[in-house]
């Protein structure tokens, strides 16, 4: 059974940073591109940040240069890490696996940017 858990949401004042967590369960991780999009209530869910099994990020524009992923195989776990956050980047985090022709997701961590 494919588990995905995200954490490390929550408040943040403009500018500040956040690092969140997405633990997977029930794959093979290491071989498998891991995903995170974010969804602002209203609006469909959108492609952040990527990653691949070898490693390489790829960001959408508005948070190129702001956020790393990352991920630690050991732990099957993938990051992203947000700095400069920007009221914009309030929405609902998810982490997204594609795998054996499925799509799975986790249940989102929320992301508030305000004072």
């Amino acid at each position: 059974q494919v588990r995905l858990m995200e954490s490390g949401g929550g408040l943040v004042q403009p500018g500040g940073s956040l690092r969140l967590s997405c633990a997977a369960s029930g794959i093979n991780f290491k071989i498998y591109t891991m995903a995170w999009y974010r969804q602002i209530p209203g609006k469909e869910r959108e492609l952040v940040a990527n990653i691949t099994s070898g490693g390489r990020g790829n960001y959408e524009d508005s948070i190129q240069g702001r956020s790393t992923i990352s991920r630690n195989n050991a732990r099957n776990t993938v990051f992203l890490q947000m700095n400069d956050l920007k009221p914009e980047d309030t929405a609902d985090y998810y982490c997204k696996v594609g795998a054996s022709g499925r799509e799975f997701w986790g249940q989102g961590t929320r992301v508030t940017v305000a004072t």
